[in-house]
């Protein structure tokens, strides 16, 4: 088994170097290849609006929240959040913790204010540990908890921009999305890698 991760390990790092995506980053000053998932999204939804309160979900290494900012400048209020620590960003504001967890929450409101919650990011994917069944499960638990933290958060009309994985548990939790906002697409990014099965949600006009 050993033997067997490591030239997988090796594989998908030898693709990983090879990809387009990874190398245009590298070249342009991303954080991450999935930068240009959400640019997709972004032109072709209008996710990012100025004037907008922006929430990052899982956020390292910090790429999406690294667009948002270049896209929208200090026309936005942008929180990025996540249990592993982030290299700062110029204009984001970063808390490092588990969203679940109060004193993360009571941190984000105190920065948060008066202000409404306009879009909700989530680029969040478990450890893939190459067994389908679990790395599934794993991937529509972090989605469910996403739409949680939507679904509390949203102003009314505000919108929801999840990744997760398609398989078991994925109907039940579109179904559970479209119960929360009035139009929901299904997205799949050029970026992507082809045999991933990632796949976006966008929820769009929070029902309060």
């Amino acid at each position: 088994m050993g033997k067997k991760r490591s030239a997988s390990s090796k594989r998908w790092l030898a693709e990983h170097e090879a990809d387009p995506y990874v190398q245009r980053a590298r070249a342009e000053g991303w954080r991450s290849r999935a930068v240009y998932k959400l640019a997709e999204l972004d032109e072709r939804d209008g996710l990012l609006r100025a004037g907008s309160t922006i929430v990052d979900l899982g956020a390292a290494p910090g790429g999406w929240s690294q667009y948002a900012r270049r896209r929208l400048g200090d026309r936005a209020r942008i929180f990025a959040l996540d249990i592993l620590d982030i290299e700062p960003i110029e204009g984001v504001h970063f808390i490092q913790g588990d969203f679940r967890e109060e004193s993360v929450l009571q941190e984000f409101e105190a920065l948060l204010g008066n202000a409404e919650v306009d879009l909700v990011l989530s680029d969040m994917a478990p450890n893939l540990s190459g067994v389908d069944v679990a790395d599934q499960v794993g991937s529509v638990h972090l989605a469910e908890l996403a739409l949680m933290f939507a679904r509390e958060r949203l102003r009314p009309g505000g919108n929801f921009l999840t990744k997760v994985f398609q398989g078991e548990g994925f109907d039940t939790y579109l179904k559970e999305v479209r119960e929360s906002f009035d139009k929901v697409m299904i997205r799949k990014p050029k970026a992507s890698r082809p045999r991933s099965r990632e796949v976006y949600l966008f929820g769009k006009s929070h029902r309060s």
